[in-house]
């Protein structure tokens, strides 16, 4: 295994993207893809969250309350992936797409057992390419020790 120089430790070649390299355009174009996607659904629980539902479902105050939290948490996550992806804070945007990969799988679970089975694929590889995406920047799955040090 050879030892690459990072400054002034060695960090094996191969192992996570090094911190003047570019970003591959797959892992940015996934950041960004999914950016737009979590901001989408925030700006539709804003402007119009009758379409997060089914068309028989009522749209009263409890529901606009917990739309506007939905809102407010997606827009921020969005913001906060495309911030780390413009700053290059690779360790910063490996944490937020393992919390996004997190938030697809259990909105996946939920689609599934909410009998909404055609949006269950899509959800489900959006996560699970944040969680590769993730493990490629820095080099380790999410549950090895490694990836969080």
């Amino acid at each position: 295994m050879s030892q690459v120089e990072d400054g002034h430790k060695t960090v094996p070649s191969g192992t996570a993207l090094r911190d003047r390299s570019r970003l591959p355009w797959w892992l940015s174009t996934v950041v960004v893809l999914g950016a737009l996607l979590t901001a989408t659904g925030g700006v539709i629980a804003l402007v119009h969250p009758a379409m997060l539902v089914s068309p028989r479902d009522e749209i009263n105050g409890a529901v606009r309350i917990y739309a506007g939290y939905l809102a407010a948490r997606n827009l921020v996550l969005a913001i906060m992936l495309l911030t780390a992806l413009t700053l290059g804070a690779r360790r910063v945007l490996s944490n937020l797409m393992i919390l996004t990969a997190f938030i697809q799988l259990l909105d996946a679970c939920m689609d599934f057992s909410e009998g909404r089975w055609a949006i269950v694929p899509g959800v489900f590889v959006f996560g699970v390419i944040f969680f590769i995406g993730a493990a490629r920047l820095c080099g380790y799955p999410f549950w090895r020790r490694e990836a969080w040090i």
